[in-house]
């Protein structure tokens, strides 16, 4: 099972966490501090980090800048009070995966992990199976059968983001920021063109895949299994 590592200098939260996360059957190591939190990553082999922001000796800020200077792979959640979009931002740009705002749900907490961990899956085999038809991101080719796709580089990246957590919806926001980076000064309606397009191109795969608008939101893709 895989091994976690919580970093928040505060006990309850971190017993908190710990005991939900290992009634899921993890692994959970802890640290009080950001530097503490440094050497484990450097010294054990861990498979999710979760990382609060304020910590004494380092923080969170610059925890996360060090791990992924080290591992760019491992995924990150950082939990934090600070809940204002700027945050979120500046967390992005330094290499977090997600983002959870205290006080929160323990149970979102292991959905998000959850997530993380089956998305760093799919990241590392670099290939998405949706039904009869496999997304292989080192390519960046679509194999339908005995078809090959090539599609539009952002196209691809999208679609590979929307599959690798089926049924989750994505804002316009988050795909953005993910796709096209934080500093991306467009429209975000680009997301909507590019959908679009997605879609008219696999209009005959609706046995395989679908994606749905969410209320207004942004979008998230619907996987069928024959």
């Amino acid at each position: 099972m895989a091994k976690i590592l919580i970093a928040d200098d505060d006990a309850h939260i971190r017993e908190l966490m710990s005991l939900f996360l290992r009634n899921e059957g993890f692994e959970l190591i802890e640290a009080k501090n950001g530097a503490e939190a440094l050497s484990i990553v450097e010294n054990s082999r861990i498979d999710l980090v979760i990382l609060d922001i304020m910590m004494p000796e380092m923080n969170g800020w610059d925890l996360c800048r060090e791990i992924r200077h080290r591992d760019s792979n491992i995924p990150l959640l950082m939990v934090t009070v600070k809940a204002e979009a700027g945050q979120k931002v500046k967390g992005f740009q330094l290499g977090t995966d997600d983002y959870l705002t205290k006080p929160f749900d323990p149970m979102e907490l292991v959905m998000r992990v959850k997530a993380l961990l089956k998305r760093s899956m799919i990241v590392s085999s670099q290939t998405i199976q949706l039904g009869g038809i496999v997304l292989n991101r080192r390519t960046y080719q679509v194999i339908r059968g005995d078809e090959v796709l090539n599609l539009p580089l952002k196209e691809f990246e999208l679609l590979f983001l929307l599959a690798s957590q089926p049924g989750q919806i994505f804002t316009r926001e988050q795909l953005i920021t993910q796709i096209w980076g934080v500093d991306y000064e467009g429209d975000d309606r680009t997301v909507d063109v590019h959908i679009k397009r997605i879609r008219e191109k696999f209009a005959d795969d609706a046995q395989h895949f679908h994606i749905e608008s969410a209320r207004s939101l942004g979008y998230r893709l619907v996987a069928h299994h024959d």
